[in-house]
């Protein structure tokens, strides 16, 4: 969609959107054209933007973004949103009116993490963010019916994060910034409990009074939870490397 078929609040979140893809694309988090990060327009708060299906994440753009209402309507040419980024992202958005970003990643280390039994371990200070604050999905199949929706939100509950047994995780946030931030810090986490575990040696575990006190102080990091320092950095990296972005 062209800059001036958007209000001016729908083509930031765009531009906001597709920096989300590059840099995760940057950072190394593909699945060929799987996995979706998406938002809700501000303005239209029962619509939201996502990439089109059949595209990697360095490709996305503020303009190749697509728009579509809960029920799978489209606002560009083309067919009803259907599948993972309407069972997940439309059905998490429509439910949770507090959030405002949904992202969904399969990577190496987070299905990894989602395999093994005890979940995310508080080995690193990347994991102190998510301490009780994540939720855990069973693995129902492919999240392709609706059917699998309504099983998807009960285990998200109220929580903003969520390890998808055997598949990912799901990050979600008030806005992109944060959220990207977020899903950085936990994937980040995930490799190091990967990296850790592999060495077949007893690993110490964070004790759990620091885990929760630690949690409080992440919070604190960036106070308005928007990203902070690291946004404004990232979108120099984007518009140095890759800033085709922005179109």
């Amino acid at each position: 969609m062209k800059r001036e078929a958007c209000t001016e609040l729908e083509w930031t979140t765009r531009v906001e959107l597709a920096a989300c893809y590059r840099l995760m694309a940057h950072f190394g988090v593909s699945d060929l054209t799987y996995n979706h990060l998406s938002a809700r327009v501000p303005d239209a708060p029962d619509t939201f933007l996502v990439k089109p299906t059949n595209f990697m994440f360095d490709e996305v753009t503020a303009s190749s973004l697509l728009k579509f209402d809960f029920e799978g309507k489209p606002y560009q040419d083309g067919p009803p949103n259907r599948g993972g980024a309407h069972v997940i992202h439309a059905g998490v958005l429509q439910a949770r009116p507090d959030l405002n970003a949904v992202f969904h990643t399969h990577t190496t280390a987070n299905v990894g993490v989602s395999a093994q039994k005890h979940g995310l371990l508080m080995l690193s200070q990347h994991a102190m963010g998510f301490y009780k604050r994540i939720a855990y999905h069973d693995f129902g199949g492919f999240e392709f019916n609706l059917d699998q929706r309504e099983p998807l939100l009960q285990s998200l509950g109220d929580m903003n994060y969520a390890i998808l047994r055997n598949h990912g995780v799901l990050v979600c946030g008030k806005n992109l910034p944060q959220t990207f931030v977020d899903h950085h810090y936990l994937e980040m986490a995930c490799r190091a409990q990967i990296a850790a575990l592999s060495g077949g040696v007893e690993v110490s575990l964070i004790d759990e009074k620091v885990c929760e006190r630690a949690a409080v102080q992440y919070q604190t990091i960036d106070p308005k939870q928007a990203g902070g320092k690291d946004w404004s950095s990232c979108l120099r990296l984007l518009r140095r490397l890759y800033p085709s972005f922005e179109e």
